[in-house]
């Protein structure tokens, strides 16, 4: 992966781009949600999830719950963890009403349950998830850096001292979720980030790092001269 320490994960629900992706080594691991899932088109979460497992089995995938409280929330997590050891269960870090899931956060991971806690935005928040869960139990913990950054706030302090957090207990891995463009991997890596989420089109361009700067003028002229010669537009 170019040299890189952070694993890049895919971050989609198409389950033929997943396959796809695994064979070919592009990324570390795979993550999903709701939206994504509604975007994709999957219509049966179980027989979704049991396929991306079958495809992909030593690989880490994370499934989200869809519950809106603890209790069907914890449900659904029981499900989520059966579909494979290489399942993380996300859980959002709040509900819809604000409240907090620290406390199924807490007994989740101390049934050894491998969670990836999403939606988080917040250095308290960071700490929170980082004293709530089992040392040695695999945990992610996702900061949301690119949404931080659609604010128009850096979201790089908050990432570096989620990296510090983080580092305090054995088996939590720092994520960075909602990237937007490619140097966000870079950045990622600088930083000491464990992992990072990309779209599909950001994993295309991994293969662009390192690349020669001075190639990108010549590249670009020739792509809009393919442009025009299939556009039919003249001046003259």
């Amino acid at each position: 992966m170019k040299n890189l320490n952070v694993q890049v994960f895919a971050d989609g629900a198409d389950i033929e781009q997943m396959k796809s992706a695994y064979q070919n080594k592009e990324v570390d691991g795979f993550t999903t949600n709701p939206s994504l899932m509604a975007k994709a088109g999957v219509t049966d979460y179980k027989k979704f999830a049991e396929e991306a497992v079958k495809a992909i089995p030593d690989a880490s995938i994370s499934f989200e719950v869809f519950g809106d409280d603890m209790e069907t929330m914890e449900k659904e997590a029981q499900i989520i963890k059966t579909f494979g050891e290489n399942v993380f269960v996300k859980i959002p870090v709040v509900n819809t009403k604000g409240e907090s899931m620290i406390p199924l956060i807490k007994k989740l991971s101390e049934q050894d349950i491998k969670l990836n806690v999403t939606a988080v935005y917040t250095i308290e928040q960071v700490q929170e998830i980082v004293a709530a869960v089992k040392p040695g139990v695999e945990t992610y913990v996702s900061v949301f850096a690119g949404r931080i950054a659609d604010t128009g706030v850096d979201p790089m302090p908050l990432m570096r001292g989620s990296v510090k957090v983080c580092r305090q207990k054995e088996g939590v891995k720092l994520l960075w979720a909602s990237c937007r463009e490619l140097y966000n991997v870079i950045q990622a890596d600088e930083i000491g980030c464990d992992i990072i989420t990309c779209p599909g089109d950001v994993v295309k361009k991994i293969k662009n790092i390192g690349r020669d700067i001075n190639e990108l003028s010549v590249d670009t002229v020739k792509g809009f001269a393919k442009d025009i010669q299939s556009s039919g537009l003249s001046l003259l």
